[in-house]
């Protein structure tokens, strides 16, 4: 009806809505609902960019073997433009993470690449890639794409991470030496250190002997069973990482970890924690293994701003984490 704004933010709120209504799916075998549903939050935000008032383009990136897809977005000016790579959370989307931090970058002058990397989105849903420790494979590609890209100033390209992407922003910043600056939020040191806390106490200590596997996946099932909580959580693990069994997931999320590898990180690191969130308890230990220039931002209860990724308090996490992007750049 020519109600471009409203037509444009109807298509935002769709594509959240039927992101989140697929969430609780995951689990293997995957769901066929949850296939649509990522279809469906897809093919919203495309009809949403397509109502956008600065340009949107979308692009495919070579990334091993194959490709991955993304959106590379652009604020008005001839650029090159300093440019800000989005890295989502555990069960995120790259159309997502628009709102989780390209809307920010893109209203203080930032480029954004926005893509899904393997065990995230389209790259799991329609690829059947799953989650790498070794995130600096996949930022190593981004970066590469970038640098070729005329609108794109190559010496001032930041990673921003949040949630999940707490963990692998950082982790990429161990090898890929081209990142200007990172932003973790939620950041996390060794993810995959707690990961026998999914067993009961009794049964932590066998989780490497790799004697009673079928015990121990009997266990985490039952489990998971009883509590909601625990059947996502492994459910969500497992199907992300590729795994077959609850074991197996927990031993593959062990090589999750920035353990001996912080240090090796020489650009400029912020790390942001909510003061409630119960993912950043060894953020102390990332931050102190740092010895890049460093800070961190703790966002307080009484800002609204104490939940995982500051959730309530969406523009105060922006103002401070842009703002300290806008310094370190040297804009």
């Amino acid at each position: 009806s020519g109600h471009r704004v409203s037509a444009r933010e109807g298509f935002l709120r769709a594509a959240t809505y039927f992101r989140i209504s697929g969430v609780f799916m995951y689990a293997p075998p995957m769901d066929p609902r949850f296939v649509a549903a990522n279809a469906r939050q897809r093919d919203a935000f495309r009809r949403a960019i397509e109502l956008m008032d600065h340009p949107f383009e979308q692009v495919a990136i070579p990334y091993e073997w194959t490709e991955l897809d993304g959106y590379v977005a652009t604020p008005p000016g001839p650029g090159p433009f300093p440019t800000v790579i989005l890295v989502g959370g555990y069960d995120g989307t790259m159309e997502e993470t628009y709102v989780a931090g390209g809307v920010a970058a893109l209203r203080r002058g930032y480029a954004v690449l926005m893509m899904d990397g393997p065990g995230q989105g389209a790259a799991l849903v329609e690829r059947d890639l799953h989650f790498r420790h070794d995130w600096e494979v996949v930022v190593t590609a981004q970066v590469d794409w970038l640098v070729a890209r005329p609108e794109v100033d190559a010496s001032r390209i930041a990673a921003l991470g949040r949630s999940w992407g707490g963990h692998l922003a950082p982790r990429a910043a161990t090898a890929e030496h081209r990142l200007a600056a990172v932003i973790a939020d939620a950041p996390q040191y060794a993810p995959g250190a707690n990961a026998s806390l999914l067993l009961p106490a009794e049964y932590r200590g066998d989780l490497d002997t790799g004697d009673v596997d079928e015990q121990l996946n009997e266990v985490v099932r039952a489990g998971m069973a009883q509590s909601p909580g625990l059947n996502f959580s492994v459910g969500r693990g497992m199907l992300t990482h590729g795994c077959a069994t609850p074991v197996d997931y927990m031993r593959e999320l062990r090589s999750f970890t920035l353990n001996g590898l912080a240090d090796r990180i020489d650009c400029p690191v912020l790390l942001t924690i909510g003061q409630n969130d119960p993912r950043i308890v060894d953020a102390q230990s990332l931050f102190d293994a740092l010895t890049a220039p460093k800070t961190m931002i703790e966002f307080t209860n009484a800002e609204g701003a104490g939940e995982h990724d500051e959730a309530g308090a969406a523009a105060l996490f922006s103002q401070r984490a842009f703002d300290w992007l806008d310094t370190v750049l040297g804009r």
